[in-house]
């Protein structure tokens, strides 16, 4: 009898036992829930013993991390919105200016001076849309959806096609660019189009705001581009590749301080690190590329 007893009071406590866990479970899982996003409440647990206590610890780091997400983004929505108003902005100058020097060439009875504002209007006009190409191909960099046609390739002849491209630059200026280049049959795997390019961003960076001809060194799987800069204090090298960053001295030239961060994007998208550094007034940034596949 008194056995009996034993086995039903031990009967009794584990069906409340049951009955005590599922009434915290319910309520935690009715706390999650009803919980609104937007508050810093956290799970807590009225049962006794490490299990609970284990479990609401877990689910709060979640929602910490989550709580740190929405920041992040929400900071980051935030940049976002400031740098498109900075565009729009950069934008609209050279439009408005166009339209000024257009009214005036249509008011201008004098063919030197109508033929003058147009010219200035046409130069307007050219840098929108370097501004609105800019924006275009930074778009394209970043489109998760776009896939890119990754295959075995040799860099020089795209560096080379990338520089004679640019060669009425280099001759405007009366530079002449130092290519150290020793393993002509280096292969990489890329998307032609894409480190075409990177290639052409990076050399346009050196045209538009070096103080010297840039030097393209290539070492093993690593390639530099190094020119010499007017003002190295105005450049932060950790920010060289961020959205919309501009120095000091871009920012009186103009562009759209996306040049770098397409080549960043595209970079990431093929698997080439990307470096920036700076020695007294001379900025190198280096691409170095991944074994290709089989490639020990």
């Amino acid at each position: 009898m008194t056995l009996a007893i034993c086995f039903g009071g031990l009967a009794l406590c584990g069906f409340a036992m049951v009955l005590l866990y599922g009434h915290e479970l319910r309520r935690m899982a009715r706390f999650l829930r009803n919980r609104d996003g937007r508050s810093n409440s956290r799970l807590t647990t009225e049962m006794p013993g490490p299990g609970f206590a284990d479990l609401a610890r877990a689910v709060n780091g979640t929602l910490d991390a989550a709580d740190r997400r929405e920041r992040e983004r929400a900071a980051e929505q935030r940049q976002f919105q400031r740098d498109l108003a900075s565009l729009s902005h950069d934008i609209r100058t050279p439009l408005m200016g166009a339209k000024g020097y257009v009214s005036l060439a249509a008011e201008e009875p004098d063919d030197a001076h109508r033929t003058h504002y147009l010219q200035a209007a046409e130069a307007r006009l050219a840098d929108m849309e370097g501004l609105l190409d800019a924006l275009f191909a930074y778009a394209r960099a970043t489109d998760a959806a776009s896939d890119l046609d990754r295959r075995p390739l040799v860099v020089l002849p795209v560096l080379a096609d990338v520089l004679t491209g640019q060669f009425p630059a280099f001759e405007e200026r009366g530079w002449e660019p130092l290519v150290d280049f020793p393993d002509e049959s280096l292969v990489v795997e890329a998307d032609s189009e894409a480190l075409a390019r990177m290639f052409e961003n990076l050399v346009s960076n050196a045209l538009r705001y070096g103080a010297s001809a840039p030097s393209i060194v290539q070492r093993g799987r690593s390639l530099t581009f190094s020119n010499k800069v007017p003002d190295p204090a105005a450049i932060d090298v950790n920010r060289l590749f961020e959205r919309f960053y501009r120095a000091d001295v871009a920012r009186a030239q103009g562009g759209a301080g996306l040049g770098l961060a397409v080549v960043a994007s595209l970079a990431t998208a093929q698997n080439i690190e990307i470096e920036a550094s700076l020695e007294g007034d001379e900025l190198s940034l280096a691409l170095i590329f991944p074994p290709v596949s089989g490639e020990v």
